[in-house]
């Protein structure tokens, strides 16, 4: 029984997998999950920050950094453990037919890094600025799209990601707002 539901779910993330990367090599689709791929490796986030601050002041700014620093560094802490032990290849080093359209930052797949932070960063500001809920959560899905698009994530580790981004943003928030 779970040897099936496991055959079963890898058909299914394949399948998903080789839907969107089958999009094309297109250079606009390229150069727009590039971006948004990029805009989730963190180097936006202490403007992030100081824009909530210089906007809000600090009696929202104060435990919007708290709750996040808290939250990434949960969500660090376990990212790199499933890393480790999962250590589940990349969709181009499994399938011939498929390469990556940008170098990913490790070896591993399983979860995908990236979706994690845009979604714990999607669930602080969904929770802080609850007007920024849809922007927030498409730009999230967002991210999760173009890392199965660019050829280095499965549908299952940009789910396992944006799992791991909400729980820890939600634990983040809990222990301080």
């Amino acid at each position: 029984m779970l040897r099936e539901f496991t055959n079963s779910l890898t058909r299914w993330d394949t399948l998903l997998f080789h839907r969107i990367f089958g999009w094309g090599d297109r250079r606009v689709l390229n150069c727009s999950f590039r971006i948004i791929s990029w805009s989730a490796n963190g180097c936006l986030y202490p403007f992030l920050v100081l824009y909530v601050y210089w906007t809000f002041g600090s009696a929202v700014s104060k435990p919007f950094l708290l709750s996040g620093t808290l939250a990434f560094s949960l969500e660090r802490l376990l990212y790199h453990l499933l890393k480790r032990s999962m250590k589940r290849d990349r969709p181009y080093e499994q399938m011939m037919d498929v390469h990556f359209r940008v170098r990913p930052p490790d070896r591993f797949s399983f979860p995908s890094g990236h979706t994690a932070s845009a979604f714990l960063v999607m669930t602080l500001l969904s929770n802080t600025f609850p007007g920024l809920q849809i922007p927030a959560f498409c730009w999230g899905i967002s991210v999760g799209v173009a890392r199965v698009y660019l050829g280095v994530h499965y549908p299952t580790d940009v789910l396992a990601g944006a799992l791991l981004g909400t729980l820890a943003g939600q634990i983040g928030m809990w222990f301080i707002m």
